[in-house]
């Protein structure tokens, strides 16, 4: 049986989430189908958002009325040296499932992230800010917003968030989970601020915005408030029973890496206010409800 989900336009009855393995992909199927709504999840091999073709067919076979798209290359540092091919699937697959979308009728979900800004704000960065990416990352993400609201202004929703962890795939919070079963010590950056955001809180969000149904725009899809990687990890090691006086404090300095990390990624959540909803939770609620959920190493 399939359940309808009324929003202020057409039922919600048929949702396909590209990019379905990956951990807010796999949140979103769960929480469809527990939700009784028809749910296709897809990923590569199946069906290639960069191929016209491939998303014509599926939305050929399953007519979807939205699509939420998390299929993306988020491979950071690799990027770098590879930036057209992170362009194909984070610039041109959007464009691809929005020309889809715009002429088959359906809505469209965009994932993108905090690495569209410059990261070295000193206030949460508002949806209407203008990206200013620093890494090749950040400049495919940014481009496949553009070409989102290009080609589905009236229709679609960009959805950034940051810090993402779930119950499947690997992530932050499960790294930090084995280095505490295998080493005394961890050191982590204190000069990255940012908002850890779990996918499980996200996925709930989105189907809330799809119920709703404002008008098409932006909102940042992170837990609320913020802390540094290393109050992250001192917070994880608390669940997990380990003392946090093992997290070290370090700074970005002290690890070389490809891309810059955007070092102050806080995003505001007026939009959510502004159409009467409520931001998620805490990040320290979020973390509560991973392990709660199942969240393991």
């Amino acid at each position: 049986m399939v359940a309808s989900v009324e929003g202020k336009g057409s039922p919600v009855v048929r949702v396909l989430v590209t990019g379905s393995s990956g951990q807010l992909g796999s949140a979103l199927v769960d929480l469809l189908e527990e939700r009784g709504d028809a749910v296709l999840g897809v990923d590569l091999p199946e069906v290639d958002i960069v191929n016209p073709v491939s998303v014509s067919a599926v939305f050929e076979s399953f007519a979807p009325d939205v699509v939420i798209n998390c299929a993306a290359y988020t491979a950071v540092d690799e990027a770098e040296a590879n930036e057209a091919a992170a362009m194909a699937v984070n610039a041109e697959g959007p464009r691809v499932l929005a020309t889809q979308c715009l002429a088959s009728g359906a809505w469209l979900v965009h994932i993108s992230t905090d690495y569209v800004f410059a990261g070295d704000a000193t206030s949460p960065y508002p949806e209407s800010a203008t990206g200013d990416p620093k890494s090749a990352y950040g400049r495919t993400k940014w481009a496949g917003e553009q070409a989102v609201r290009s080609v589905l202004p009236n229709a679609s929703y960009i959805v950034r968030t940051a810090w993402l962890y779930g119950l499947k795939g690997n992530n932050f919070v499960k790294t930090m989970m084995r280095l505490a079963s295998e080493r005394e010590t961890v050191s982590v950056v204190t000069d990255q601020i940012g908002q850890p955001t779990y996918a499980g809180d996200l996925a709930a969000q989105i189907l809330a915005l799809l119920d709703v149904r404002p008008a098409a725009g932006t909102f940042h899809g992170t837990n609320s408030g913020h802390c540094s990687w290393f109050e992250f990890t001192q917070a994880i090691f608390e669940h997990i029973g380990a003392d946090p006086r093992r997290v070290l404090p370090t700074d970005s300095a002290s690890f070389d890496r490809a891309a810059p990390r955007p070092a102050y990624s806080v995003l505001g959540h007026d939009n959510w206010v502004r159409y009467g909803m409520s931001p998620l939770p805490s990040w320290r609620e979020g973390l509560s409800a991973a392990f709660r959920e199942g969240l393991e190493s």
